[in-house]
């Protein structure tokens, strides 16, 4: 399975909605369309940015990719061990 975001190759793939949740549940709207990304990917997204900027700013596969936080990860992430567990600094940026 490849990660939708750094297009690694990992055992398991999580969903992630373009549009928090927590967004769409507030505007009772139908959920958003997800993507799948690893773990890592999953985390760093929820490390960096808020649902706010989420639901603004970063809802597209593209955007995320755009984003130069993200650039920066991606670049690093694509260099590891898709088999290994990687450690995201749980501050946000």
């Amino acid at each position: 399975m490849q990660c939708q975001l750094c297009d690694r190759s990992v055992d398991r793939l999580t969903l992630h909605h373009l549009v928090p949740r927590q967004v769409t549940k507030r505007k009772q709207i139908d959920t958003s369309p997800t993507v799948e990304i690893c773990a890592a990917c999953h985390r760093q997204i929820h490390t960096l940015f808020d649902n706010k900027v989420l639901a603004q700013e970063l809802n597209s596969i593209d955007a995320l990719k755009q984003n130069p936080s993200m650039q920066r990860f991606l670049r690093w992430v694509q260099k590891q061990d898709p088999n290994r567990k990687i450690s995201i600094d749980c501050k946000r940026r």
